[in-house]
């Protein structure tokens, strides 16, 4: 099962040698982000920073920055293992016979320890230590000014709550958060994001939004703040759902949200409607700055944390990062939820190099013409999936994941005057290359082989694909060692 706390991973880490201590003191300015980013892109080790000047909270970087940490923190020996029980709960069929009962009652069995638990804050390590009113002093957590046009220092893996104020449905995201001064955070929520919607909701109504932001989360937790889920799904049954067990929530002390209790720091506070300040320049997963904007300033009235506590953050920029696991993580899992929605899909394939949401690499079993345009259009029409700019739809023989492979089937089989289609749409709020912000162009590339009903109309029809004699390469195999190769 998935580790139950960020220290407990560390110190596992550590035990296998896959853990670095920097006991040298480094600067949050620039520094630290110029270490991690030269340590992750080598595929280092993780790294505890105990020594962060103008804090005496340790740092925690680079926890997930390669497959096997976070498969690790997660429990898991591949990520196919949890797509693999999503596509087992999601199986319409009828148990058959006593096996098949067994089986069904087995799918309930695992989910009943799925749902987030209640524990009282005695209980609850984050809370051993509030802070309130002038004791919150944001400067002695450790911010990172990583790159040098960012608009300022930033915590980006603080886990934001939030909850519909008419609904009463909470929320956990991901975003940025710039350390405006020693109370108060930028909130970087972005047009196509729950919680912008929640304090939309809240300001319409004349009504400040509670809000509560953890860092240092359980494994589980902090994965499922990055997933891609519907607004109705709640985060913390996710997480249980990877972890394999409930997680342990506590109630806030100042606002109406729940938070884990295994957290490391909690910030508390209220949303006052129309309350913005600009945020930004940052320096983004696309390896590019998103521009100062306006977003929400939320005001911190407490502070809750652990008695020795430490803060667990990222580096993003120009790929890969640490997004690459997580984000790898999210396009295996995901896969049979996409299944549900475009069944025609075989596998697919979100490369880092185009921020996994910018371009989606499709395989289907090809069955009537112009299918390949079908599932576009129905890949743009699936939740998230709707911001990609880019589709290549390749045959189910196309191994999605050998870019190789992909390319030389993307730029060989295509005559772009038909096979290429293009249309407009939404696109990410971070998007620099539309020539205008929220929308812009997008493609979908036909690289399948093409049937005379779509107009192929040469002689011979489509050609054959150049491959080995089988009986051949069986011998070849058989006495490769003989060739002294």
């Amino acid at each position: 099962m998935a580790y139950d706390d960020l220290r407990s991973l560390l110190r596992a880490l550590e035990r296998e040698g896959d853990l670095k201590r920097i006991k040298a003191e480094v600067d949050p300015f620039l520094e630290v982000g110029e270490i991690v980013d030269r340590v992750q892109k080598s595929g280092g080790p993780a790294l505890l920073f105990e020594n962060v000047r103008g804090s005496r909270m340790p740092l925690a970087m680079n926890v997930f920055g390669t497959d096997r940490r976070l498969l690790k923190a997660l429990g898991l020996k591949s990520y196919g293992e949890i797509s693999d029980k999503i596509g087992g709960l999601l199986r319409p069929e009828l148990p058959h016979g006593f096996v098949g009962i067994r089986e069904a009652f087995g799918k309930l069995g695992a989910m009943a320890h799925v749902p987030p638990k209640k524990v009282k804050a005695d209980s609850a390590p984050v809370q051993e230590v509030v802070l309130h009113g002038d004791d919150v002093d944001l400067n002695a957590l450790p911010a990172l000014f990583t790159w040098p046009q960012d608009g300022g220092s930033f915590f980006n893996l603080g886990l934001t709550h939030t909850k519909d104020p008419e609904t009463g449905i909470r929320n956990l995201g991901l975003y940025r958060l710039q350390r405006h001064d020693k109370r108060t955070i930028g909130m970087h929520w972005q047009i196509h994001k729950d919680s912008r919607n929640h304090y939309q909701v809240a300001a319409r109504r004349g009504e400040r939004l509670p809000v509560a932001i953890a860092f240092g989360c359980p494994p589980a937790v902090t994965y499922a703040s990055t997933a891609p889920l519907p607004g109705d799904i709640d985060e913390y049954l996710f997480a249980g759902f990877i972890a394999g067990r409930r997680i342990e929530m506590v109630d806030c002390k100042t606002v109406p949200l729940q938070v884990p209790a295994g957290a490391e720091v909690v910030l508390e506070g209220w949303l006052e409607p129309g309350e913005m300040l600009p945020e930004g320049p940052f320096g983004d997963h696309t390896g590019f700055y998103t521009p100062q904007e306006p977003f929400p300033a939320l005001r911190i009235d407490c502070i809750t944390m652990r008695k020795r506590p430490l803060l667990q953050s990222i580096v993003v920029g120009r790929p890969p990062t640490e997004d690459g696991p997580l984000g790898r993580a999210t396009e295996r899992f995901f896969l049979p939820l996409l299944k549900i929605i475009v069944p025609d899909i075989v596998d697919y394939h979100l490369p880092e190099a185009g921020g996994f949401h910018n371009c989606a690499i499709v395989s289907i079993d090809k069955k009537y013409p112009k299918h390949a345009q079908k599932v576009m259009h129905a890949v743009w029409g699936a939740h998230m999936m709707s911001l990609t700019k880019l589709i290549v739809v390749v045959d189910s023989d196309c191994d999605v994941h050998d870019l190789h492979e992909v390319a030389w089937r993307a730029l060989g089989n295509t005559d772009y005057a038909r096979d290429l289609t293009v249309v407009e749409g939404p696109v990410d709020h971070l998007d620099h290359a539309s020539y205008q912000q929220f929308w812009g162009g997008k493609a979908g590339i036909d690289a399948t082989r093409k049937w005379p009903e779509e107009g192929y109309t040469r002689d011979g029809g489509w050609p054959e694909m150049v491959l080995s004699d089988p009986e051949t390469a069986a011998k070849v195999t058989r006495r490769w060692k003989e060739y002294g190769l």
